[in-house]
């Protein structure tokens, strides 16, 4: 019988991007001949996300497509425990609803685990020789301390903790009791995993087409705090 990954897509006003990545998305092939089920998650999005979706299935035929809604906006890490509660794959990964990360490259944390070495893949950006667009230095320098120091409580050494990309086998992030509705999935999901009892964790060089907060990117200094915080309460 086919294995399944479950593509899990936050979505918090993303008219003007989310039919490009579900075309991306349609057009990906799997390795192994793995089958993919898409969990769209709308956080209560005040332009026309949702309509666009299912217009997006109905002219489209997708059939492996649910589409779930927050009647008030709860943040991204909220609509990922909806997506992981809903998810029936053998596999889960994130992907944002922007252009942000390539689903090309799903292949890529997938074979580590295909192969038999890995539980938990980290797509990270600053590893290997991918595309990654040049942008803020103090957010890259953020994003390394927030890796830093993520890495000094739990013994790992990842070098992008933030990254969208992390893949799991269903049953490591099901068994996980996730609290952080916001960007504090990430210091979260990465604090608990890596206590699992012999738990593998690998990382791959990923691509990285970053926005701007003109072209609609969201994350910001606050959540950077957040993060911190997070590190420090779920390592403790």
């Amino acid at each position: 019988m086919n294995k399944i990954l479950t593509v899990i897509i936050p979505v918090y006003n993303e008219e003007n991007t989310i039919v490009k990545i579900l075309n991306s998305l349609e057009k990906v092939i799997l390795i192994n001949d793995i089958k993919k089920e898409y969990i769209i998650v709308n956080d209560c999005s005040t332009d026309n996300s949702l309509k666009i979706i299912k217009n997006y299935i109905e002219l489209n035929n997708v059939i492996n497509i649910k589409v779930f809604s927050h009647e008030i906006n709860k943040g991204k890490g909220a609509s990922i425990h909806t997506g992981i509660k809903e998810a029936t794959g053998n596999y889960i990964i994130i992907q944002d609803a922007d252009l942000e990360y390539n689903p090309q490259e799903f292949n890529l944390l997938l074979k580590p685990v295909i192969d038999g070495f890995a539980d938990v893949v980290y797509g990270s950006r600053f590893l290997g020789g991918n595309p990654r667009r040049v942008l803020f230095f103090f957010h890259t320098i953020g994003n390394k301390f927030l890796t830093f120091l993520s890495n000094l409580f739990t013994n790992i050494n990842l070098s992008d903790m933030e990254t969208c990309y992390k893949l799991f086998k269903s049953e490591h992030l099901k068994n996980l009791k996730l609290n952080e509705n916001r960007f504090g999935f990430e210091p979260e999901v990465t604090a608990k995993i890596s206590r699992v009892p012999k738990i593998r964790i690998y990382e791959v060089g990923i691509s990285y087409y970053g926005r701007t907060y003109e072209e609609g990117k969201k994350i910001g200094w606050r959540d950077g705090f957040r993060a911190i915080y997070c590190i420090i309460k779920y390592n403790l």
